[in-house]
């Protein structure tokens, strides 16, 4: 449960980067020992984690002693590719060749490295998004089966989220999204976003004891998949935008 906290609208601080004033997101918790900054994979926001005494206000001077950084963050921002066919997509962190051919049919086959796509061209990109985020369901919800077999619960409702600044949440009533993007990333990624959620469903927070059964239930490194999200899960939002 990624759970950046938001005042209401008409509260929420904003920083000016460049020529934008982009929102404020605050978290706090109890493990944090210092204030951070990062900005949101979209490129829409700015947040901060600070312990539970930091006020708002010294985030927000924090914030703005660091706007060039933020702007030089923005300017790293991943351009959005132009789509047509011909151009690579990334399918579970290995690249694919998108093919057209008009007279084939309309729904995205998979071969090898090609995804082959036919119907008209300027349909082209909403078939290949509806591809991708059908493939990212089957993949995430066979991820939800095994680790909520892996802690003895049923498995919860799943859904996908277009979430442009979270990659998982689970939700009181337990039902857990994740953002349909993760189908790009390689596998290991994915299921960290998963497990993670599906931890959620024991210890509804980040203490020792949920991140000691998130490091149980999880087969790889969990440094290592936030690592990898970090460094280039805003290069999943490049194909569309």
């Amino acid at each position: 449960m990624l759970d950046w906290l938001r005042r209401k609208p008409d509260e929420q601080p904003s920083v000016q980067v460049g020529d934008r004033a982009l929102p404020l997101c605050i978290r706090r918790t109890a493990n944090a020992r210092r204030m951070t900054m990062r900005l949101s994979p979209d490129g829409e926001e700015v947040r901060i984690t600070l312990p539970r005494w930091g006020r708002t206000a010294e985030a927000l001077a924090f914030a703005e002693a660091r706007s060039d950084w933020l702007v030089r963050q923005l300017q790293a921002l991943p351009a959005r590719h132009e789509f047509a066919p011909g151009m690579a997509l990334p399918f579970r962190g290995d690249p694919v060749l998108l093919a057209h051919d008009g007279a084939a049919r309309r729904a995205p086959r998979l071969d090898g490295g090609v995804l082959h796509c036919g119907g008209p061209e300027e349909s082209l990109e909403r078939r290949v998004r509806s591809w991708l985020r059908d493939q990212a369901k089957l993949l995430s919800a066979a991820d939800l089966d095994e680790y909520c077999e892996r802690i003895g619960k049923v498995p919860p409702p799943l859904a996908l989220s277009n979430a442009g600044r979270r990659w998982g949440s689970c939700a009181a009533n337990g039902t857990i999204r994740i953002n349909w993007r993760l189908g790009m990333a390689p596998d290991f990624v994915r299921r960290s976003v998963v497990a993670h959620e599906v931890a959620h469903l024991v210890h509804f927070d980040h203490s020792p004891r949920f991140h000691g059964l998130l490091s149980d239930i999880y087969e790889g490194d969990v440094d290592v998949a936030n690592r990898w999200l970090k460094q280039n899960g805003r290069s999943l939002y490049a194909p569309f935008g």
